[in-house]
């Protein structure tokens, strides 16, 4: 029996290392919520500097949370409730279609810096191709992992760790 246990645990953390990526010198900016268009058109009727169709703030406020999705613990499935979330924001930027976004996957605590970075990639990857799976252009969409480098709940608890686990979709401007 102890034999299969350290077989299963020598496996798993051969598996996890063939997951292995090279972290980041330093994590990207945050995306810039406002950006001058001088004498430019969106396409999308307002200047998305004010907060008009296609900014950060339109798209928050018209999702309504709906921007975030969660995720169970070292997943990265989408479930049948990320996948409403998903349709509302598909709908959006099908809508507004000069509309761009980054697709931000993050993760908990736990974990190695290594390992939360690309679980944090696999979660913004598997939201993004939902997303381009229900018709969003996929040049209109982009991915950064952030692994556990920008919390939204602090806490060493499963109520925080939950939190934690998710992609945000966040509006871009050019």
């Amino acid at each position: 029996m102890n034999r299969i246990v350290i077989s299963l645990t020598l496996a798993s953390a051969l598996a996890l290392g063939a997951c292995k990526k090279d972290p980041p010198e330093s994590t990207p900016p945050l995306p810039e919520e406002t950006v001058t268009n001088p004498g430019g058109n969106t396409g999308m009727g307002t200047d998305t500097t004010m907060g008009g169709p296609g900014s950060q703030s339109h798209f928050a406020q018209a999702m309504m949370g709906a921007d975030t999705i969660l995720f169970d613990t070292d997943r990265y499935n989408i479930d049948s409730e990320d996948a409403v979330a998903l349709r509302r924001q598909a709908e959006y930027l099908l809508q507004y279609t000069n509309a761009r976004a980054t697709v931000e996957g993050h993760a908990d605590e736990r974990g190695t810096r290594d390992y939360n970075l690309a679980l944090g990639e696999r979660r913004a990857t598997a939201a993004k191709n939902y997303l381009v799976s229900l018709g969003v252009p996929e040049g209109r969409l982009t991915t950064v992992s952030y692994g556990e480098e920008r919390p939204v709940a602090t806490g060493t608890n499963e109520s925080a760790w939950a939190r934690n686990r998710r992609a945000v979709t966040v509006m871009i401007t050019r």
